[in-house]
């Protein structure tokens, strides 16, 4: 009677692979694209409120990281839906009159020199999009922080979107803008209603829209494990003790914490760019000590920072620190010592 070790082959025998040999159904396409879908509800509402001039920006941007991508990446690396992700970000990151050509050129610096300088997905220490975002705050800060209102009507267009590259110019609309609700507070002692926070009916960027929305389509990819929810809550949870604490030192001085939670790009910050999968600590207890850190440096630099926003560069900053904090908190190896007492006997 023979056994199936007598029917194979002996290259059946022979045939090895690399761990691990159950893989999940993810894939690095599936996750990004998926992360691509859940942003469409925030980018319609963004569209909602800031008409056709939203749909522009965030275009370029998109097509800037991904043109980019296209020609300089590796082969195939464009559909893996990273680039889209970039730039997507990016264009929820600027003002809705914007001009297009410096959208395109912000989404190509962030794929450039935040991602594929550094050898491609993966391998990249900082968040691309927020790359590409510092790139345009020093590259052109005025039209960066030219913020126009929500009250126009939906067909206007919103700034100099067809702006001449390199030449002062505008477009011939005629703008209406209006500050930020943290320049309302920084500057002027206004603090803007919670409400009109969470819905997104408030000047700013494109992404300080419907904070609420945007908590529910972060909490989607929680919910299937696309980023670690340790991340967006560490900093939320330290924002508002924060925040609290110096409010009830100064209530006329220091705005409540839930006007710091859902004003400017907290919520999108927290959500979409502080988890990034390559820029984030991979340890639990790493993603607590690197959100707390976003979380305490967000709220110095909106406090006593001379910009009203400081998700950006908190976020940025932390990223420089992942390896260390990954390096601290690895695990022990099960069965190994400490280092400083290898070669001692138990």
């Amino acid at each position: 009677m023979s056994t199936r070790e007598d029917t194979l082959t002996g290259e059946d025998r022979l045939f090895l692979t690399a761990s691990p040999h159950i893989k999940a159904p993810d894939s690095t396409p599936r996750i990004m694209w998926n992360v691509v879908g859940s942003l469409v509800p925030v980018v319609l509402v963004a569209i909602y409120y800031f008409g056709p001039s939203a749909i522009l920006v965030m275009a370029a941007a998109t097509a800037g990281a991904m043109g980019t991508e296209w020609i300089f990446g590796p082969k195939k690396s464009l559909w893996d839906g990273s680039a889209a992700i970039t730039g997507i970000l990016l264009g929820l990151c600027l003002p809705a009159g914007f001009p297009l050509w410096m959208a395109f050129v912000g989404g190509a610096f962030g794929v450039a020199f935040g991602k594929l300088v550094f050898g491609g997905l993966g391998q990249n220490p900082f968040n691309p999009a927020l790359v590409g975002r510092a790139f345009l705050q020093a590259a052109f800060p005025t039209a960066i922080t030219t913020w126009p209102s929500t009250a126009m009507e939906w067909s206007a267009w919103r700034g100099p979107n067809f702006a001449v590259p390199l030449l002062t110019g505008d477009s011939g609309a005629d703008v209406v803008t209006a500050a930020t609700p943290l320049g309302l507070w920084k500057f002027e002692g206004e603090i803007t209603d919670v409400f009109g926070l969470m819905i997104g009916n408030t000047g700013g960027s494109l992404g300080e829209t419907a904070g609420i929305l945007i908590l529910l389509c972060g909490g989607y990819l929680a919910v299937r494990k696309y980023l670690n929810w340790r991340i967006p809550a560490g900093i939320f949870i330290t924002v508002f003790v924060f925040s609290e604490i110096l409010y009830l030192i100064n209530g006329e001085l220091y705005p409540p914490p839930f006007f710091m939670l859902f004003s400017g790009g907290l919520m999108l910050g927290a959500m979409y760019m502080a988890t990034d999968m390559v820029t984030s600590p991979v340890t639990n207890l790493g993603a607590w000590i690197f959100a707390v850190g976003i979380g305490i440096l967000v709220v110095l630099i909106r406090v006593w920072g001379g910009l009203p926003e400081g998700v950006m560069y908190a976020i940025l900053f932390m990223n420089a620190f992942v390896p260390f904090i990954d390096r601290a908190t690895q695990p022990r190896v099960f069965g190994h010592l400490p280092q400083r007492v290898k070669g001692v006997k138990a």
